[in-house]
């Protein structure tokens, strides 16, 4: 639908929501923390594409953003972001290991469409090693977690204040 289909034509201001690091810091930096814990060890380029995929997925435009301007600042190729939508029929533009990771992201962000199937886990833990798949479960929770955040508060594209 669009903008006017939802009866919002643009021209009216939006109310603002809440200032989520404002109103629970605690809260706010225990999921920083979280976020750091699970990246450690990772390849920073699989931690953005999980991302961008994640985003995706839970139409999440402002880490859609964020994520893809990250992957650009490290030297991710715009062809590769251009193809993470769809990556299965796309193979050849990723790793055995990131189309592994992609297809945990996906089943682990739409768990509740039908769980996390054996073949999908087993096939991440064939390319990952324990500690490494563990960090990769939760990179995959802490995106949807800040997706949701910022989908309930309303961030706005292209306003990250990191």
């Amino acid at each position: 639908m669009t903008r006017q289909q939802h009866g919002n034509d643009g021209a009216e201001a939006r109310r603002p929501r809440v200032d989520f690091a404002q109103a629970v810091p605690k809260a706010f930096k225990a999921l920083i923390g979280f976020d750091a814990a699970a990246c450690e060890g990772l390849d920073p380029a699989l931690v953005e594409l999980v991302q961008i995929r994640s985003s995706q997925l839970n139409k999440c435009a402002y880490c859609l953003h964020m994520h893809t301007s990250d992957a650009r600042k490290a030297g991710e190729s715009e062809e590769r972001l251009h193809m993470v939508a769809v990556w299965e029929e796309a193979a050849h533009f990723f790793t055995v290991k990131e189309r592994a990771a992609l297809a945990l992201t996906e089943a682990v962000t739409l768990v509740a469409q039908g769980g996390v199937p054996d073949e999908v886990y087993e096939r991440a833990a064939r390319h990952f090693e324990e500690a490494e798949l563990a960090r990769l479960l939760a990179l995959i929770c802490t995106i949807n977690t800040w997706n949701r955040i910022a989908l309930s508060t309303g961030k706005v594209p292209g306003t990250d204040e990191r």
